[in-house]
């Protein structure tokens, strides 16, 4: 069995019972870290190998073992570790090093998990294209001239080449969902406030990104979905979701009736292929016993757009806004986002809320009658990376940095729990992948779902990438 093929639930299963020991399988780790990530610049910052080793024979050493106990683990860009250069991708961050971690990696640590480094990711998770002026791009293991999506790119990139088993993500415009569709592997954005944020800022006006868990798997997602969910008493909107209690199993999948939206009605345009790609894999759900129909768009595409960009600036600005004396010094994205959240009137955040308002009404009767909903992961192929970002998509100019992910909005506006799948490859044998979402709280039976749907595809397992060295085993 391949490193790729090994799941994070029999690595940690085979710690657990000795069949393998943690500083074995971090050498393991390490070395093909070495062989691999010249070539897509996933990990960065990756911490000294004799410190790593150390702290892998602690783990096989220690009395009380977390559910990840020994296991490597690099943490994305964006969240402060310890000791470990926490740049987000800026050069106003480049030597800033944090004497304390964040909750999601403090829970990693206390649950076991090894930190071995950091994933790359977009200069302040901007975009959905993992390139930065402090480490560079990470490149698409299925096409090294193409992008893997962002804003968890090096997450994805880590995961489809077997350098770690499970990863964290970040999503507020898709940042976990895009780069697993097109890196074939899973990533998971939990229903808002499962799995809380660091306190930092403000608490209560924000509800639009939320950490995930990514992996090669649903049942691996699951995994690391129960450690990294539960409240934080300094957060008022975390409180509705107990603490996991030990790694519980996933429940069988039952039938469900699933809600087609491919392009919003013509809403979003899409590159050729994509939405035969993803239909494709909708075969295999009915395969498996579920009823799966096209529906209408529900609500319209250019309010949700309004809604969100708004929201979305008046979001982004609040964090960015203590960097606006060296706004010159941001990139272009990041530039544009402050500005115009800076100059946000409050009633024109009121009527954003209004909308997004109007679309929680419609979308909680349309998951009365459905049980969850089905859109592409993204609008187009992984493009080329030297580009910023797609600037048309099908003769449609895109009017900013981030418009050719509008599909990821109807999901983000409302905080819904959402599963990016491997739907399959493209004629251009590139990965795509499926947005499959539902009511809030209703994350274990997505991925439920998710589980059934990949013992019948097994698509990480089925088409690797092809690696610049030969895979070893575990």
């Amino acid at each position: 069995m391949t490193q790729i093929q090994t799941s994070a639930r029999e690595i940690l299963r085979d710690l657990s019972t000795g069949r393998r020991r943690a500083e074995a399988l971090m050498e393991e780790t390490l070395d093909r870290i070495e062989a691999i990530n010249p070539s897509v610049n996933a990990i960065v910052a990756l911490r000294a190998r004799d410190v790593l080793l150390a702290e892998a024979a602690a783990a096989d050493r220690a009395e009380t073992r977390g559910p990840l106990n020994g296991l490597p683990m690099a943490v994305k860009d964006l969240a402060n570790v310890a000791g470990v250069p926490s740049t987000q991708g800026s050069p106003l961050l480049a030597d800033f090093v944090p004497q304390t971690d964040d909750l999601m990696v403090a829970r990693l640590r206390a649950a076991g998990a090894v930190i071995i480094g950091k994933t790359n990711t977009p200069e302040f998770g901007l975009g959905s294209h993992t390139y930065n002026p402090v480490y560079g791009a990470t490149a698409n293991p299925y096409d090294r001239s193409r992008s893997c999506g962002g804003s968890s790119g090096g997450a994805a990139v880590a995961l489809a080449t077997g350098m770690v088993a499970l990863a964290d993500g970040s999503d507020m415009m898709g940042s976990l969902r895009n780069p697993a569709g097109w890196c074939n592997v899973y990533g998971f954005r939990p229903s808002w406030g499962r799995v809380p944020n660091e306190p930092r800022g403000d608490l209560f006006l924000h509800p639009l990104s939320t950490n995930g868990p990514m992996a090669r798997s649903p049942e691996d997602l699951a995994l690391l979905l129960d450690v990294l969910s539960g409240p934080d008493p300094r957060q008022p909107f975390s409180t509705g979701f107990a603490a996991a209690d030990g790694v519980a199993p996933l429940p069988a999948a039952r039938p469900m009736r699933i809600g087609w939206l491919a392009d919003w009605g013509g809403a979003y345009p899409m590159e050729a292929g994509i939405l035969e790609t993803c239909e494709a894999a909708l075969e295999v759900l009915r395969g498996l016993g579920h009823q799966v129909e096209p529906i209408a768009p529900p609500f319209a595409a250019e309010r949700i757009w309004q809604s969100w960009s708004t929201l979305r600036s008046f979001s982004v600005a609040s964090g960015l806004r203590v960097l606006s004396g060296q706004r010159q010094q941001l990139k272009a994205s990041a530039q544009w986002e402050l500005e115009r959240g800076m100059a946000l009137s409050g009633q024109e955040v009121q009527a954003a809320s209004d909308l997004r308002s109007d679309w929680q009404r419609v979308a909680a009767r349309l998951f009365s009658q459905y049980d969850a909903l089905v859109l592409p992961t993204a609008q187009c192929w992984p493009f080329d990376i030297t580009l910023e970002h797609p600037q048309a998509i099908n003769g449609t100019a895109m009017d900013s940095y981030h418009r050719w992910m509008e599909v990821v909005t109807p999901v983000s506006l409302l905080g819904l729990p959402c599963l990016a799948a491997p739907a399959g490859f493209g004629a251009g044998q590139l990965p795509m992948g499926l947005q499959i979402f539902s009511a809030h709280g209703r994350d274990r039976d997505l991925l439920a779902l998710g589980q059934q749907y990949h013992l019948a595809t097994r698509w990480p397992e089925r088409r690797p990438p092809e690696l610049p060295c030969s895979d070893t085993p575990p």
